[in-house]
């Protein structure tokens, strides 16, 4: 542990060292950095509550431990108009592994601090029904780039689009994978971990989940205090809930299943045993079916939705199914407003394609179906983040590190 100017403990006990003083803000410190929100070390000695010297010895710690940089040159901000030094999460620190699995295949990435993406690859083979294949693959996709880059891995998180049950780690519904019910994910997930030789734990969690995490610590949710998330990426559609900083995932990790909230009675069969539910009236199959443009075998839903409503919006079937879209996304939306009463709410995938091509038409849509009316609009914002989902699977295997640096990294 680097040194630092040392005080008599209370009682006559033996010195401590200010960072002995400090080290439980050590974790709170990297936080501050890591979401922005301590800029420079003025704005950190206020948030943490310390003198300035103990923040002092706390960032220089977690600078020594190559987590930070603490930037000698001053900002012009500062307490009481004093030059304050600049903070930044470290250039070429550690990164955490991160993987999200899709219908039409994977993506590994490594994610340092802060959530910057530092090199990701991506795998387009058809998954097949075992996850011990796909999830092997991708580690080995991120293992090289580990290689590649040299980089320290600090654990490994996995994005899945299925309800994932704490605390076993299990995936109940990965519907649009067809792999087995109840697929023990985080288990082989962790498994493929080790044998690669890559350190730190793993996890897996709820794709939207990760997404909501992510832009709550880094993207358009920052700053909310309840946020609510919704997105559609290839099939189906799902939700996620941030209260107070942290998720909302219900007893057992189950909660806000948004896609299976009905908005159109007389419509499409879902997998649920409903009808005209969300994950079947509002994905990019449905939009895709509703334009008359069939998908062919092999055709990715997602990029057909895309390049119909960017490349041809004039088109009257594709403006036909656009505001019927919406129509049915802005029910659902105002169903849970009703509900939640969020304070922000970010829209990902198609659905912030959605959102871009007629703001005004969601918004009405939302308002005029919530108890508050127009008055009490809710603001919609799309993703900031290129590859939430990812950031927020990296956003697992940082925690630890977030909640002890010194012995995650020991």
């Amino acid at each position: 542990m680097s040194g630092h100017p040392t005080s008599q403990a209370a009682g006559g006990g033996p010195p401590r060292t200010r960072l002995e003083r400090g080290r439980n803000a050590l974790g709170p410190a990297l936080e501050l950095v890591h979401t922005g929100r301590a800029p420079t070390r003025a704005v950190l000695t206020a948030e943490l509550g310390v003198t300035r010297a103990t923040a002092g010895a706390v960032a220089a710690e977690l600078a020594a431990l190559g987590l930070i940089s603490v930037d000698a040159r001053p900002s012009a901000e500062g307490s009481q108009g004093r030059p304050s030094h600049r903070l930044h999460v470290a250039g070429e620190g550690p990164v955490a592994l991160a993987v999200q699995v899709h219908t039409e295949g994977y993506r590994s990435a490594l994610v340092a601090l802060g959530g910057r993406v530092v090199a990701t690859t991506v795998g387009c083979d058809p998954v097949t029904a075992d996850p011990s294949e796909v999830l092997g693959a991708a580690v080995a996709a991120g293992a090289r780039l580990l290689r590649e880059t040299g980089r320290r891995c600090v654990g490994a998180g996995l994005a899945v689009p299925s309800a994932v049950a704490e605390p076993d780690g299990v995936a109940l519904s990965p519907l649009h994978l067809a792999w087995p019910m109840g697929s023990p994910v985080r288990d082989i997930f962790a498994r493929r971990v080790r044998e690669a030789g890559l350190t730190g734990e793993a996890f897996a969690a709820n794709d939207i989940n990760l997404a909501a995490l992510a832009e709550h610590r880094h993207g358009a949710g920052r700053g909310a205090r309840d946020l609510l998330c919704v997105a559609t990426g290839h099939r189906g559609v799902g939700g996620a809930l941030v209260l107070d900083g942290r998720l909302h995932t219900g007893s057992s990790g189950l909660a806000l299943e948004v896609g299976h909230l009905t908005v159109n009675p007389e419509g499409r069969p879902c997998h649920c045993g409903g009808r005209g539910c969300l994950d079947v009236e509002a994905d990019p199959v449905a939009f895709c079916a509703d334009t008359g443009h069939p998908l062919a075998p092999g055709d990715s839903p997602l990029r057909h939705a895309e390049a119909l409503i960017r490349r041809t919006p004039a088109a009257p079937v594709v403006r036909e199914a656009t505001a019927a879209m919406i129509d049915r996304l802005g029910l659902g939306l105002a169903g849970l407003v009703n509900i939640l009463n969020p304070d922000r709410i970010v829209l990902g995938g198609f659905h912030a394609d959605l959102l871009r091509a007629d703001p005004d038409r969601l918004g009405a849509a939302v308002a005029d179906h919530t108890l508050w009316g127009r008055g009490g609009r809710v603001p919609l914002l799309p993703c900031a983040l290129d590859h939430p989902s990812l950031v927020g699977a990296a956003e697992l295997a940082w925690q630890p590190v977030l909640d002890d640096p010194l012995k995650a990294l020991a």
